[in-house]
């Protein structure tokens, strides 16, 4: 294991900002966790199309291999989502990845968005809302979305094994997974795409039959509408440039606010992206991209050194959605699948990941800076930002530092959210942290899907730490240990 500092060893603000300061590294930090009463700057309503949502948290999609075969919540999805209505966030970002259809879930048990599970996707509404509104009084300022996907190369709808559907050949990316390179079969048809482009349409009409405000048109995380904004080498009218790259996204966008004008849309977004990265037991390394340059592969990414960002197409891309009437955009970056450590900081690794090549710090930095940028560049476009979790018990004193100084105007909880829930409502109330909650990224939320276990926090829930899929967990991390 990398001989980082950890988090859990700085015991105060004091000790975050020296170590930050040691890698020359600039995230703002409140000296203390402000409540609602004492001003907390994450307290302020926020504007979103006219909607008044009620605080500035926001709780992340959850995936969590866990929904029955034929897509409806099982009783452990409903759990996650009462836990999303109890957090005390006043807004909701997709609150699950739901498969628009059958071929483009990312587990066999994932969420679906089908006609098929109408029911299931208005249940999950409804665990939600009933335990917001017990628990604070009102639902009318919380604002509740369901996002819409396609896993594309990432597609996994009956077992682990991969069952790609991809938007073109990547060099790396079809190395790295066992794609065979002159597969044509595997790559969309323009008519294909004529088609899943319905699909996403009528699962935005679904979602808002059923009570959903919002539906989030899933772009980041390798999924197939972020892999689209990388397609420069597809020939037709959904590669090339940007207008072409972006078309399916800009499509689905487009029909939804023509056939459903009342239902708002968001996009979560990578803006940016790395190579992919080896997988392996030692310090991550990237693959070789030598014979690849200039980049070609990658969105945000820079052509001559694809180890740094290029926001050029990132700006230019948010200023068409803000033009297609997409109401707020929440900012991620690169994929679990190929660069874990820019998306999710950890100090320790996913099962399919390497250990961290820099100071998980540093990825956060990076994540919040280029959400920053993002918003100087559209600053009326209400942003999400993620990649907060690896703060850890300082999480809430750089939330409010970056809202008060407008680099963000939400912050958003993902892995977090599944070891304390309720980190929201506490800082808000008291102003204090249960520090045997908080996340510490020990990465079996992403370990035990990768292994076909349901996803949670099974080292700090008391829920998830009893199941009898805990001792799998931990028999495949000490089987990584003698690889």
């Amino acid at each position: 294991m990398s001989s980082y500092t950890k988090i859990a060893q700085l015991k105060t603000v004091a000790a975050l900002r020296e170590r930050l300061a040691d890698l020359s590294l600039d995230i703002p930090l409140d000296d203390e966790i402000l409540t609602a009463d004492q001003g907390s700057p994450l307290a302020a309503p926020l504007d979103v199309a006219g909607f008044r949502v009620g605080n500035r948290w926001c709780i992340h999609p959850m995936e969590g291999w866990d929904a029955e075969r034929d897509g409806s919540p099982s009783p452990l999805t409903l759990r996650r989502w009462k836990h999303f209505g109890l957090s005390g966030a006043k807004l909701i970002w997709g609150g699950e990845a739901a498969a628009v259809q059958p071929d483009g879930r990312a587990n066999p048990r994932q969420t679906l968005a089908t006609s098929s599970n109408k029911s299931g996707i208005a249940a999950l509404r409804d665990e939600l809302l009933t335990a917001h509104r017990s628990t604070f009084g009102t639902t009318d300022d919380l604002l509740l979305g369901l996002q819409l996907t396609h896993s594309g190369r990432f597609s996994r709808p009956n077992t682990k094994a991969l069952e790609p559907r991809i938007a073109y050949h990547h060099p790396l990316l079809d190395k790295k997974f066992g794609i065979a390179p002159d597969d044509q079969s595997l790559v969309w048809t323009d008519s294909d795409l004529e088609r899943l482009i319905d699909h996403y349409v009528a699962a935005a009409k679904l979602a808002y039959d059923v009570g959903y405000q919002f539906v989030d048109v899933k772009a980041c995380h390798g999924y197939l509408l972020h892999e689209f904004l990388s397609a420069r080498v597809r020939p037709g009218k959904f590669g090339g440039d940007l207008d072409g790259r972006s078309l399916v996204l800009r499509t689905v966008i487009g029909r939804i606010r023509a056939e459903c004008p009342k239902l708002l849309i968001g996009v979560r977004l990578s803006a940016f992206d790395f190579v992919p990265y080896q997988t392996s037991r030692e310090i991550g390394q990237p693959m070789d991209f030598s014979r690849d340059l200039p980049y070609q592969y990658g969105f945000g990414s820079a052509a001559d050194n694809p180890l740094a960002y290029d926001l050029a197409e990132t700006f230019e891309l948010l200023r068409m959605l803000q033009a297609a009437g997409v109401a707020t955009v929440n900012i991620s970056c690169g994929s679990p699948y190929y660069n874990p450590h820019i998306q999710r900081p950890a100090i320790f690794p996913p099962s399919d990941g390497y250990q961290p090549p820099e100071d998980p710090l540093v990825g956060v930095a990076r994540q919040i800076h280029v959400a920053k940028l993002c918003k100087e560049a559209v600053p009326s476009l209400p942003l999400v930002g993620t990649g907060y979790s690896y703060l850890q018990d300082y999480l809430p004193h750089a939330a409010q530092a970056v809202v008060r100084q407008g680099w963000i105007d939400s912050v958003g909880l993902g892995r977090m959210v599944l070891s304390y829930p309720d980190m929201p409502a506490d800082c808000l109330a008291s102003g204090e942290l249960a520090r045997k909650k908080v996340c510490r990224t020990f990465s079996d939320c992403t370990t035990a899907p990768r292994n076909g276990i349901v996803s949670g926090c099974y080292p700090l829930d008391p829920f998830y730490k009893q199941m009898p899929e805990a001792a799998e967990v931990r028999r495949v991390k000490e089987g990584l240990k003698t690889e």
